[in-house]
């Protein structure tokens, strides 16, 4: 496989997702290009106090090395020293307004490389949903976007499977909970030679594309409801444990930092106002207890 083949669908879909998002919020992105001293670079398309958007960012980076990272070897320790390319999407979108949800996507592939061996592919990806008020409409829309979007690359049992993944994916181990409400995630998709390059690509693409159309309709719906410094607080206690997760498991942000990447591209997924309380519980029968005992646990949303 030749990354420059597959690069402006890349660079394309960044593209697209920057201008719908743009025309919903009303205000632009701010393009930072930037190039990796090790090889490669990018391009961050990041938005700060927009209209609707407090925070977010739609990141293309396409870097290569002469050795892949622990992160990307930690489960895959035969590819260990070999040189490597990687490239990828990956957005993440933080709302004002409480009652509409964090949004994660990525979609990325490489290739690692060694003399005298055939090169290693694979693809990787999926979005996930994170909310703070439970809304049990916005949620099925979500996971039912995702389902139409793998249905086509092995039907309803590949979709439990990236489902199912996606769960055990994003899940705080030291905190025994959920990050939020899943959606999709695969990885290693073709390296076993087991799936062939149209296939997985093709994958790759009905989940990148399908992202807009998971998300905006569920923002559009709850844009305009009130909200005071109750719901403002509990969003950003819940959002602490966003930045937990993505700091100490997400293999995108390891690999990002082990790799030399461009830190603040990295960390733009961080979220702009957080709290963290000592042993903070909901009230019984409130919105945020609800979305504790109903949303935040393994469901079949579809």
């Amino acid at each position: 496989m030749d990354p420059r083949t597959i690069k402006p669908w890349f660079t394309g879909l960044q593209q697209g997702i920057v201008e719908r998002l743009e025309a919903f919020d009303g205000q632009s992105f701010r393009s930072d290009g930037w190039e990796r001293p090790g090889g490669g670079g990018g391009l961050t398309r990041v938005i700060e106090d927009g209209n609707f958007f407090e925070r977010g960012g739609v990141n293309f980076s396409h870097v290569m090395g002469e050795a892949m990272p622990a992160s990307a070897t930690a489960h895959r320790p035969e590819l260990a020293g070999r040189r490597f390319e990687a490239m990828g999407v990956s957005l993440v979108l933080h709302p004002r307004n409480p009652h509409c949800p964090t949004v994660h996507m990525n979609v990325r592939c490489f290739v690692a490389l060694a003399e005298g061996k055939a090169p290693v592919w694979w693809f990787g990806g999926g979005m996930d949903l994170t909310p703070y008020y439970p809304f049990e409409e916005d949620v099925r829309h979500f996971h039912r976007t995702c389902r139409d979007a793998v249905l086509p690359f092995g039907g309803e049992a590949e979709y439990r499977r990236l489902k199912d993944w996606c769960d055990r994916y994003f899940f705080l181990k030291h905190r025994n909970e959920p990050r939020g409400v899943g959606g999709l995630f695969f990885d290693d998709l073709g390296a076993d030679g087991k799936t062939d390059l149209d296939t997985a690509f093709g994958l790759t693409r009905s989940v990148g594309e399908s992202f807009v159309d998971a998300y905006l309709p569920i923002v559009e719906r709850r844009k305009d409801i009130a909200y005071g410094e109750h719901e403002r607080d509990f969003q950003a206690y819940r959002r602490g444990r966003y930045v937990e997760f993505n700091l100490v498991f997400d293999r995108g942000t390891l690999f990002g930092l082990q790799s030399g990447g461009r830190t603040e591209s990295i960390l733009m997924s961080m979220p702009p106002v957080v709290k963290w309380r000592y042993d903070w519980h909901p009230a019984p029968g409130s919105p945020e207890a609800r979305l504790y005992d109903e949303f935040l646990l393994a469901r079949d949303w579809v």
